[in-house]
């Protein structure tokens, strides 16, 4: 089955990128692809789900699927939210949150944030699915000394990401970009391979001086593409990714 996804997915991502179906183009409907390929309605739908949520083609409810238009580069640092993305690329959002507790700063966490060890945050645990492909896996610390409402907030309407952006205005930001191997956890979360290549976004904010929260995201290498756009003279370079 796995063979067989890769097998579509590279076909049509081969029609779209050599230009046979052009912006707007109708993708075929799943019923036509299961016909096709002779696979099941699940395996088209993971594909579909993959190729919009990297940005090659729009799902539209009733209306099937059609290729994307080319969009602007948007900031890999820009701050922004799954819900939002997901809309977007026309795929279903939810979350599940898997863990929540409220603990004391361990040191390396203590040395990252700049806050004294031992001080009460909020490690909550988060993954998100588009199309119930899981998308990103997000390890996140809320400092409950900046954001005290956080102690009892149980995130069921919104991701914890989206609520604090809601709730408490950043005016700095700290990002850092790396590439990991999957290990059993994170490879189980996200359903890919046991040492699969995976994008992890560092990102933390303040607010006026005060820290107000981490979140480690790590995304499959294969369903993350980031891109930024800059020129000689501009005065800052901006990359972007989704958050939640």
């Amino acid at each position: 089955m796995g063979h067989l996804h890769q097998r579509i997915r590279d076909d049509i991502e081969a029609r779209i990128m050599s230009g046979e179906w052009p912006p707007g183009h109708r993708v075929p409907f799943e019923h036509e692809l299961m016909a096709q390929y002779g696979c099941s309605r699940m395996t088209v739908n993971k594909v579909l789900s993959t190729l919009a949520a990297n940005g090659l083609i729009t799902r539209r409810r009733r209306a099937g699927s059609v290729v994307a238009e080319p969009s602007t580069e948007r900031a890999v640092l820009e701050i922004q939210d799954f819900a939002v993305e997901a809309a977007r690329a026309g795929t279903d959002y939810r979350f599940k949150i898997l863990r929540r507790s409220v603990e004391p700063l361990d040191a390396a966490a203590a040395q990252r944030t700049g806050l004294p060890f031992g001080s009460e945050v909020l490690s909550i645990t988060t993954l998100h699915l588009m199309d119930e492909v899981p998308g990103a896996y997000e390890q996140r610390l809320i400092n409950l000394a900046t954001v005290p409402e956080a102690r009892e907030e149980r995130f069921k309407g919104v991701p914890p990401g989206t609520w604090l952006l809601s709730r408490v205005p950043w005016t700095d930001a700290e990002h850092v970009i790396r590439a990991v191997n999957a290990d059993a956890t994170l490879a189980k979360c996200l359903q890919v391979g046991t040492g699969a290549a995976c994008l992890v976004l560092e990102r933390r904010t303040w607010q006026a001086g005060a820290f107000v929260t981490e979140a480690r995201i790590s995304y499959p290498g294969e369903r993350q593409r980031l891109a930024g756009r800059f020129s000689p003279t501009a005065k800052g370079i901006g990359m972007g990714a989704t958050e939640g």
